[in-house]
């Protein structure tokens, strides 16, 4: 046993032995020993390089003399670009290993490599940039280097991100750049991405905020002031504590700041119709919300700080998709006015974190609750049987416009003989603190009784009453005689409602003046014969009236249909 034991140590020490006569490998222990310096060769101090754009793919080829160890220890090698000047590689431009997994005595940068590390630097484009040039030499814990400045022109052509966030202490999401808000890439009518870009946050005063090309460094980075967009700039200031829309233009360089006070539904389905607005409340993030009573189904748009230039529609062939108007007519996109399919107490949130932009609209749960939705329903007037109401689903609409009064007793019954459950509804139709409104609108509470609804004003109503939500709404239109030479500056003269379906002017009017029956934008009634002092009109078609040969005070009069597609007409001179 003994001398098999002494073998197998004679065998471990012939083995240790030979590996020593070779180069030592990097697990020895320290101890006290020397690394040399590497010695570049090429490309020599000083020396010019300019990157081809249209060879991307070149290398330039770094070279030097080795480094060693006084005890023998692998030596491994990279090579660094960093600032002129730069004595330390902690943090460089630009880190590549050596060939051979980092023992060669060469190393290879493609042009492209290095044009983007230094784009991502702050160099500008097309212009020669001092940078230095070390090949760093590594020995356990130990290493030396060799240095020299190169002068290296950068591609023609500055590289633009296809992507950009916003981050700084101005934001909602502060300074840390993995949290930075994404900015919505704008694209033309074929989905191609432009160089444009769009987010909406909240920014706080005097605090700073830039723009990055990634969330985590290194990164394109840009600042600027007075909207002008500076690659490596400084960051820019917040001018207000507000909400904003920040656009980015990379083509020109340049970035804006639009103040959003408030984004709101506008549309023939809320009080006021397209005269209204039910502004949202700004949640954070990009989202805005809202609980709002609609009067009907139909059409509507979001509008930002009541600025009917700034409107978000739906994206033809979307199911809630928005795009500002304006984008959409510049970049040849179809767009429409959104649609809501609901009525009574809803829920509005836009989106304008996503991209693209979207909406949704629910029923707001906190609304009153629902009533018990009967087969039929019918309204009558001072116990007569007046008209059946339509039903969709839980809500009832008169479909037409119904002539009503003050002064008659109405109610509401589900049996067409009025010997089934009543209904009633609170406040008076057609109550409104803005009477002289294009479209007076309004909502009641809905409830089993047998009060039915009481009328305030003789005119032509459209009702709507929802037993999901136990919500009535109403509205009506006061009609204008509109009278130009210059649209801009036209006069807008209120008409009289008389019962039923008529409204009627007495005025000054000038021959040669055009002129239009409007309650805007719903309805506006052209002349089917425009020269003609009376016959008849269309709801958004015909002709503007040209019909009147001598200056005069005139009373014009029409006489609408109950659905405020057609009527007649008649100018009488005084």
């Amino acid at each position: 046993m003994k001398t098999r034991y002494s073998l197998l140590l004679t065998v471990i020490a012939l083995l240790f032995a030979g590996w020593s006569c070779t180069e030592k490998d990097n697990l020895a222990p320290e101890g006290n020993w020397e690394l040399s310096d590497p010695a570049i060769v090429s490309p020599a101090t000083n020396s010019s390089i300019v990157l081809d754009e249209n060879k991307p793919d070149s290398t330039i080829v770094f070279t030097w003399t080795g480094a060693s160890s006084t005890a023998g220890f692998g030596v491994y090698y990279s090579v660094v670009i960093d600032t002129a000047g730069s004595t330390s590689f902690d943090t460089p431009i630009l880190s590549v290993k050596a060939a051979n997994t980092g023992a060669a005595l060469t190393a290879s940068i493609s042009a492209s490599q290095l044009n983007e590390a230094m784009s991502l630097a702050g160099y500008p484009a097309d212009a020669e940039s001092k940078v230095t040039w070390a090949v760093v030499a590594s020995c356990l814990s130990k290493s030396t280097y060799s240095s020299g400045d190169l002068l290296v022109t950068r591609f023609q052509h500055e590289i633009i991100p296809t992507s950009l966030y916003v981050s700084g202490e101005a934001t909602e999401t502060g300074t840390d750049l993995s949290k930075a808000i994404p900015m919505r890439r704008l694209k033309d009518a074929n989905g191609n991405g432009l160089n444009r870009y769009e987010a909406y946050t909240h920014l706080d005063k005097g605090k700073a905020f830039k723009f990055f090309s990634a969330t985590s460094l290194p990164a394109h980075q840009y600042g600027g002031s007075d909207g002008n967009l500076v690659k490596s700039g400084t960051a820019i200031v917040a001018p207000d504590s507000a909400v904003y829309r920040i656009s980015v233009d990379l083509d020109n360089n340049t970035y804006s700041l639009l103040k959003i006070d408030k984004w709101s539904i506008v549309g023939g389905i809320i009080d006021g119709g397209w005269g209204g607005d039910e502004p949202l409340q700004y949640q954070g993030g990009g989202v805005w919300k809202g609980s709002i009573n609609l009067l009907d189904k139909g059409g509507f748009v979001f509008r930002a700080n009541g600025d009917w230039g700034y409107l978000l529609k739906h994206i033809v062939g979307t199911d809630n998709s928005l795009i500002m108007e304006s984008e959409g007519n510049e970049l040849g996109i179809s767009f429409e006015d959104d649609q809501s399919t609901l009525s009574g107490q809803c829920i509005f949130t836009l989106d304008l974190s996503n991209d693209p932009y979207t909406y949704t609209i629910e029923r707001d749960p906190n609304a009153a609750g629902p009533v018990a939705t009967p087969d039929h329903l019918y309204l009558f007037a001072d116990g007569t049987m007046m008209k059946e109401l339509t039903k969709d689903g839980d809500t009832f609409t008169s479909g037409t416009y119904l002539a009503l009064q003050s002064g008659v007793a109405y109610t509401l019954n589900s049996a067409s003989d009025g010997s089934g459950t009543s209904y009633a509804l609170s406040g008076n139709v057609g109550a409104s603190d803005n009477p002289t409104a294009d479209k007076v609108a309004g909502t009641s509470d809905l409830s089993e009784s047998a009060d039915g609804m009481t009328v305030e004003q003789d005119q032509a109503y459209m009702l709507n009453i929802d037993f999901s939500s136990a919500k009535a709404s109403w509205y009506y239109y006061n009609m204008k005689l509109f009278h130009w030479s210059n649209w801009d500056t036209r006069d807008e003269f209120v008409m009289t409602y008389v019962h039923p379906y008529t409204f009627t002017v007495t005025t000054d009017l000038k021959a040669g003046y055009l002129m239009k029956f409007n309650s805007p934008w719903d309805v506006q009634f052209g002349a089917d014969d425009p020269s003609a002092l009376s016959g008849t009109m269309t709801n958004n078609g015909g002709e503007n009236f040209d019909n009147l040969t001598a200056d005069g005070n005139y009373t014009a009069t029409i006489v609408v249909s109950d659905d405020y597609q057609t009527g007649t007409y008649q100018f009488v001179k005084n």
